[in-house]
């Protein structure tokens, strides 16, 4: 007899954790199917994804030259401050 291994849920840190690769299209098909099975059962990840869909339209496609360089430094800290976390 064969044993499965079962794949246990994605846990929400898990799930926001793919969201960019999701919403770039770069998931394999496994980790898209866990989000996905994610998703349908979690009002709070599926809301999370909404925000980024919208911040995502709304911002349009930003280059960093397109960027006063204050802004572009704002973005630089509080992006360090994130990963420091």
């Amino acid at each position: 007899m064969l044993l499965r291994r079962r794949r246990t849920p994605l846990v929400c840190q898990q799930a926001v954790a793919l969201m960019t690769e999701y919403l770039e299209n770069h998931l394999s098909t496994r980790d898209r199917t866990r989000l996905e099975q994610h998703l349908a059962g979690c009002p709070h990840c599926t809301e999370y994804l909404a925000q980024m869909r919208a911040t995502i339209d709304a911002a349009g496609h930003v280059e960093p030259d397109d960027l006063e360089p204050e802004a572009l430094d704002d973005l630089v800290d509080l992006f360090r401050l994130w990963k420091e976390q």
